[in-house]
C-alpha cells in the first residue's frame, strides 16, 4: 500500500493541526526557502506595505500554504464524494453554469489560489473535463496523486503537444477543461507581460485556446472558511474581449489582470511560495539576485508601474 494513504484514516481537523504546527516552524526558520521566496514575492508585488504588515502577511500566507499542502493530500487519499462534501457555499454559480452551456466550450481559470484540488471533485459532477497533467517528483509520491485524480469523472493527458490538441478537441466539441495558468512555462510557451505590476515570463497557453475556440472563460477558487467549516467556491467571469486578442502579449496581460483581481480579496490564500517571478527580463532570477541588485529593481519598478497592488490598505 503506497504509505500517502495513511491520510485517509487521519481527520482532517487532525491534518489541519498539524499543518500550523509546521507553519509555526517555518515562521522561526527565517532562513528556510519558502520564507525567502514568499518574502521576495510580497517585497516586489506589495512594495509599499510597512514592514509590520509584510510580517503580518508572511505569517498567514505561511499558515495558509501549509494547510493547502495537507488539504490537498487528504483529498488525493479520499473518494470524490468526501471532497464534495466539504463543500459549503458557491457564489456565483450561473457564471459556471452559463459557462458551461457554452457550445464553444469553457474553460476554468484556476490560479494556485486555495484549495483547488478539492475544488476538482467538485467540478467534476458537471461533466468530464480534459485536464492537462505532469508527473510530480517521486515514483511513490506521482502513483498517490495520479491515483487520486484518476478517481475523477476526467481525462487525463500529457502537458505537451499532444495533451494541448486534446484539450482543444475538448472545448471545440462544447467540453471544458480546467488550467491553472499562473504557473512558470518554458520561455517557448510564454510571453513578457505584467503580472501585479511586475514584467514577467507568462503563460500564453490558455489565451491561445481562448482566441482560437472563443469558448467561455470562467475563474474559480476554492477557499477555506474562516470558521472552519469546510471550504467556498468563487466563480468569476472573464469577458474581457482582450482575453480573446489574437496578440499574445495583449491577451496574456489581460488574463493576468483578471487572475489579480481574483487574488486581491484572498490574497494570503495564494501561493506566494511559489517561484513565479523567476524570469524579469532585467533583473532574471531575483530569488538567486544579490540583494542591493533587488532593492534597486523593486525601487525603479514600483515608481514606474501603474498596475499591481499599491494601496496597502487592499491587503487583508
Amino acid at each position: 500500500m503506497n504509505p500517502y494513504h495513511i491520510f485517509k484514516f487521519v481527520p482532517l481537523s487532525v491534518l489541519q493541526m498539524l499543518a500550523r504546527f509546521v507553519a509555526w516552524v517555518i515562521l522561526r526558520m527565517p532562513n528556510a526557502s519558502i520564507m525567502r521566496t514568499v518574502r521576495i514575492n510580497i517585497a516586489l508585488v506589495f512594495p509599499l506595505l510597512s514592514a509590520a504588515k509584510k510580517q503580518a502577511l508572511t505569517k498567514d500566507i505561511i499558515y495558509h500554504q501549509c494547510l493547502t499542502s495537507i488539504e490537498s493530500i487528504k483529498t488525493w487519499a479520499m473518494p470524490p464524494e468526501w471532497s464534495i462534501a466539504q463543500i459549503r457555499d458557491v457564489h456565483n454559480q450561473d457564471i459556471l453554469l452559463d459557462g458551461l452551456a457554452n457550445p464553444n466550450g469553457m474553460l476554468a481559470i484556476v490560479p494556485h489560489l486555495g484549495t483547488w484540488e478539492m475544488m476538482n471533485a467538485w467540478l467534476n459532477q458537471f461533466g468530464s473535463p480534459t485536464i492537462m497533467y505532469k508527473p510530480v517528483k517521486g515514483d511513490t509520491t506521482n502513483e498517490f496523486v495520479l491515483q487520486g485524480r484518476s478517481r475523477l469523472n476526467a481525462t487525463l493527458v500529457p502537458t505537451d503537444g499532444s495533451g494541448v490538441k486534446a484539450v482543444f478537441k475538448t472545448l471545440k466539441q462544447g467540453g471544458f477543461s480546467i488550467v491553472l495558468p499562473d504557473h512558470v512555462p518554458d520561455p517557448s510557451g510564454g510571453v513578457v507581460v505584467p503580472f501585479f505590476g511586475v514584467e514577467t515570463l507568462t503563460s500564453t497557453l490558455a489565451s491561445k485556446l481562448a482566441s482560437k475556440t472563443k469558448c467561455a472563460l470562467v475563474g474559480l477558487s476554492c477557499i477555506r472558511r474562516d470558521d472552519g467549516r469546510g471550504f467556498d467556491i468563487y466563480c468569476y467571469k472573464l469577458d474581457d474581449p482582450a482575453l480573446y486578442d489574437r496578440n499574445a502579449e495583449t491577451a496574456a496581460h489581460a488574463l493576468n489582470l483578471a487572475m489579480q483581481h481574483m487574488i486581491e480579496d484572498k490574497c494570503s490564500h495564494y501561493m506566494w511560495g511559489y517561484r513565479r517571478f523567476k524570469h524579469i527580463p532585467v533583473l532574471d532570477n531575483p530569488y538567486i539576485a544579490d540583494k542591493a541588485s533587488l532593492e534597486a529593481f523593486i525601487h525603479k519598478n514600483h515608481t514606474s508601474s501603474t498596475s499591481g497592488i499599491k494601496n496597502t490598505e487592499s491587503i487583508n
